[in-house]
Protein backbone atom coordinates (compact mmCIF):
# COMPACT_ATOMS: atom_id res chain seq x y z
CA UNK A 1 0.00 0.00 0.00
CA UNK A 2 1.08 3.02 -0.81
CA UNK A 3 0.01 7.16 -0.03
CA UNK A 4 -0.49 9.63 -2.75
CA UNK A 5 -0.99 13.31 -2.04
CA UNK A 6 -3.08 15.18 -4.86
CA UNK A 7 -3.40 18.60 -4.57
CA UNK A 8 -6.16 20.57 -6.66
CA UNK A 9 -4.17 24.34 -6.14
CA UNK A 10 -7.43 25.41 -4.64
CA UNK A 11 -6.78 24.51 -0.86
CA UNK A 12 -7.92 21.18 -0.51
CA UNK A 13 -5.50 17.94 -0.54
CA UNK A 14 -6.75 14.65 -0.56
CA UNK A 15 -4.99 11.76 0.56
CA UNK A 16 -5.17 8.41 -0.93
CA UNK A 17 -4.12 4.90 -0.05
CA UNK A 18 -3.77 2.43 -2.77
CA UNK A 19 -1.63 -0.19 -4.51
CA UNK A 20 0.98 0.21 -7.33
CA UNK A 21 -0.65 -1.70 -9.49
CA UNK A 22 -3.64 0.07 -9.30
CA UNK A 23 -4.34 2.23 -12.50
CA UNK A 24 -4.92 5.52 -12.70
CA UNK A 25 -8.72 5.32 -13.17
CA UNK A 26 -8.60 2.94 -9.90
CA UNK A 27 -6.93 6.48 -8.26
CA UNK A 28 -9.41 8.74 -10.02
CA UNK A 29 -12.21 7.04 -8.69
CA UNK A 30 -10.97 6.75 -4.90
CA UNK A 31 -10.35 10.54 -5.37
CA UNK A 32 -14.07 11.32 -6.37
CA UNK A 33 -15.29 9.17 -3.50
CA UNK A 34 -13.35 11.62 -1.30
CA UNK A 35 -14.37 14.78 -3.03
CA UNK A 36 -17.82 14.12 -4.06
CA UNK A 37 -16.93 15.16 -7.86
CA UNK A 38 -17.36 12.38 -10.68
CA UNK A 39 -14.27 10.59 -11.91
CA UNK A 40 -14.78 11.26 -15.35
CA UNK A 41 -14.09 14.97 -14.14
CA UNK A 42 -11.07 14.70 -12.36
CA UNK A 43 -7.38 14.77 -14.23
CA UNK A 44 -4.43 13.73 -12.76
CA UNK A 45 -1.03 15.36 -13.72
CA UNK A 46 2.48 16.15 -12.78
CA UNK A 47 4.13 19.20 -13.85
CA UNK A 48 2.85 18.90 -17.86
CA UNK A 49 2.01 15.15 -18.27
CA UNK A 50 -1.42 14.03 -18.20
CA UNK A 51 -1.92 10.59 -16.54
CA UNK A 52 -4.32 7.99 -19.34
CA UNK A 53 -6.57 5.73 -16.97
CA UNK A 54 -5.64 2.73 -18.14
CA UNK A 55 -1.84 2.70 -17.14
CA UNK A 56 -0.69 1.94 -13.57
CA UNK A 57 0.87 3.49 -10.54
CA UNK A 58 3.65 1.81 -10.97
CA UNK A 59 4.41 1.89 -14.80
CA UNK A 60 4.36 5.94 -14.11
CA UNK A 61 6.80 5.16 -11.40
CA UNK A 62 4.82 7.00 -8.62
CA UNK A 63 5.91 6.25 -4.96
CA UNK A 64 4.80 6.31 -1.48
CA UNK A 65 4.28 10.09 -0.31
CA UNK A 66 4.20 11.32 -3.84
CA UNK A 67 2.59 14.39 -4.81
CA UNK A 68 0.02 14.88 -7.89
CA UNK A 69 -1.56 17.88 -9.12
CA UNK A 70 -5.44 17.62 -9.48
CA UNK A 71 -7.87 19.22 -11.39
CA UNK A 72 -11.36 19.47 -12.57
CA UNK A 73 -12.60 19.35 -15.81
Amino acid sequence: MIEVVLNDRLGKKVRVKCNEDDTIGDLKKLVAAQTGTRSDKIRIQKWYNIYKDHITLKDYEIHDGMGLELYYN
